[in-house]
């Protein structure tokens, strides 16, 4: 009977983690590459599957999504996003891969905002502009994982009031699910005990032909937007919200980037490229597809679906090839698209636009759902 329980404890605690203890995961992922300490904390691999055989690896360092593997048109799996294959690359070059961005994504003009009559100065990490909640933000912090079944992740995070130079202290939670139509469903919450400002989003780098040596020109783009948001020199919003009709910023049907992306127009000069946060005219829905990426090559695409009023559309337009990911493989110019959920860029700043505050009291929440299908 002792025995019978041993082995049923060793047994749920496998199930408890994936299923995968130092072998290697369907993308070829070992959960040991991942076993380390950072601050104090330990991190590890966790290994999300559904009934369709689609994986998902996540590591607890920075809540990043490590890589997804989905089948394309032939039913051949393929790990569709960027990022490392060891904990060690994480921690030491400097990328937002996979990451779950906070305590605020996207830039704050000067890293400077006024809440409540008193003004917070953040790190000036971009441009002179706070970028994705600083130099520490919640990308390079380590989660409190649990791993409640073979399909759901919790990830939670303290930010301790000052972190960053953001007021109050912010407790935040991530759940990750993948659901069996072959959906990421990420779930966020938070509250907080002083008025402070939150926008969370995820910043996986997707490439939907499942390789990396091809950049994006031929993958069909689509969103759902009227307008946008167009930047300055630095890619500080300028607080105009612009119309995309008649201009290259206009995707409200399913568009080859390679199509708008090189044109003479200076907001693609600006944004170095496209790197830009669309006004979704889904407002919210979570019913409706609010962006769509599609590859041609492999017929894998990709909808998203949010509760948030934008979407920053970045098309890997740093990435030089300087970087080598998993598989020793170099990550060239615009090999990835990312599609991040958020509240308007420098929100803090401009009271005209969908408010980033949370107060005591209040429950932050945010939504987003990256679906996977595959078109003939």
């Amino acid at each position: 009977m002792k025995r019978m329980i041993i082995l049923l404890c060793a047994a749920l605690t496998a199930a408890c983690t994936g299923g995968e203890q130092d072998g290697q995961t369907l993308s070829g992922l070992k959960r040991s590459d991942f076993r380390s300490e950072a601050d104090g904390k330990k991190t590890d691999l966790f290994v999300l599957k559904n009934d369709n055989g689609m994986e998902v690896c996540v590591t607890n360092f920075g809540g990043r999504i490590v890589s997804v593997m989905v089948p394309d048109r032939n039913g051949v799996m393929r790990d569709v996003v960027l990022g490392f294959d060891n904990i060690g690359d994480y921690r030491t070059v400097p990328t937002d891969f996979g990451a779950t961005i906070g305590r605020y994504a996207n830039r704050i003009n000067q890293g400077r905002f006024t809440l409540d009559g008193t003004e917070y100065q953040l790190p000036q990490n971009n441009y002179g502009h706070c970028l994705h909640g600083g130099p520490r933000g919640f990308q390079y912090r380590v989660f409190d994982a649990v791993q409640k079944s073979d399909r759901e992740l919790e990830l939670a995070y303290t930010a301790k009031d000052g972190e960053e130079g953001f007021p109050g202290n912010f407790n935040c939670r991530v759940t990750m699910t993948l659901t069996d139509d072959n959906a990421i469903d990420i779930r966020y919450a938070a509250d907080t005990d002083k008025a402070t400002v939150v926008n969370m989003t995820n910043h996986s780098y997707f490439n939907l032909d499942g390789d990396p040596s091809k950049d994006n020109s031929d993958w069909l783009l689509m969103v759902d937007a009227d307008s946008y948001t167009p930047v300055d020199s630095t890619f500080m919003t300028t607080g105009e919200i612009a119309p995309v009709a008649g201009t290259p910023m206009d995707f409200r049907v399913p568009t080859p980037i390679g199509e708008r992306i090189g044109q003479d127009f200076e907001q693609l000069k600006n944004g170095n490229g496209i790197d830009h946060n669309w006004v979704l005219n889904t407002r919210g829905n979570i019913a409706e597809a609010c962006a769509s990426l599609e590859s041609p090559a492999t017929g894998i695409r990709l909808d998203v679906y949010t509760t948030e009023p934008g979407i920053q559309v970045y098309c890997g337009n740093f990435l030089d090839g300087t970087v080598k990911g998993k598989k020793g493989i170099p990550y060239g110019f615009r090999a990835a698209v990312c599609l991040e959920t958020q509240k308007y860029p420098d929100t803090p700043n401009k009271p005209e636009w969908p408010s980033a505050v949370l107060r005591p009291g209040e429950k932050y929440e945010s939504r987003c759902i990256y679906r996977f299908s595959v078109s003939e």
